[in-house]
């Protein structure tokens, strides 16, 4: 298991509850099952997730399957959700 952080912009920090937190994970799909299920009942996270696109370290991850996404020590996910007037 790799440490690093995730970072939620817009629609994300709001459901999420905070801009940014440390996570851990081997692929992008463990840390995002991680921080749903610290958020256990609640789905609003999840919601924004499923809309949401994704960079590891800068890099996007398009539509990549995130179990296949690898995440290492010191990765920083940035969560995007869509954006208006772009």
């Amino acid at each position: 298991m790799a440490n690093g952080t995730i970072r939620y912009w817009a629609a994300a920090k709001e459901a999420a509850g905070t801009g940014e937190e440390q996570v851990e994970g081997s692929t992008l799909a463990d840390v995002l099952e991680s921080v749903l299920a610290r958020r256990s009942g609640d789905d609003r996270l999840a919601r924004v997730l499923a809309r949401s696109s994704f960079l590891i370290d800068d890099r996007p991850v398009g539509t990549r399957p995130h179990s296949g996404v690898e995440f290492t020590d010191g990765c920083t996910v940035e969560v995007l959700p869509p954006f208006a007037g772009g």
